[in-house]
């Protein structure tokens, strides 16, 4: 499944890349204008790491990189992992492992199900939490990409 997400993602960056670069080639090549405006490859693999999926030439960008931040983040991002563990450990793994021991029964089941539904949206809002906020913030500030407002 994560294969198949970073695919999407650097799909939709290509695209985004080529949407905004060949309408700017075509207009330079029709008025023939000096040189034709390609971007160039430091620009694309900085647009490749940013936190977004809407290529610009230049983006906004920090004077410095605070690594007391980057370190918060990643400490945040191994405590959510560790947290999402517990709950997985404590909370589902023993409804599922008493149900194993049964036999088969639709009432066993749909209750395993419904006692699972809190602790699996607990740990989504887990991931998203890692991944969103601060897995992407502190790649953002390892990159010095001022525009922190990518979730929009």
């Amino acid at each position: 499944i994560s294969i198949s997400i970073i695919q999407v993602r650097l799909v939709m960056k290509a695209h985004s890349f080529v949407r905004e670069n060949v309408p700017k080639v075509l207009s330079s090549v029709k008025e023939k204008a000096g040189p034709v405006p390609i971007p160039r490859i430091t620009q694309y693999l900085y647009f490749l790491f940013a936190p977004t999926l809407i290529y610009r030439d230049n983006y906004p960008r920090n004077p410095t990189i605070r690594w007391g931040y980057v370190a918060t983040k990643f400490a945040q991002v191994l405590g959510s992992l560790f947290y999402a563990y517990y709950i997985f450990v404590r909370l589902c793994i023993p409804q599922f492992r008493n149900s194993s021991q049964e036999t088969f029964n639709l009432r066993g089941l749909v209750l395993c199900i419904f006692n699972s539904i809190l602790p699996g949206v607990l740990i989504l809002f887990l991931v998203f939490f890692a991944f969103l906020h601060c897995w992407l913030n502190a790649f953002a500030e390892m990159l010095r990409f001022a525009d922190r407002m990518f979730y929009k």
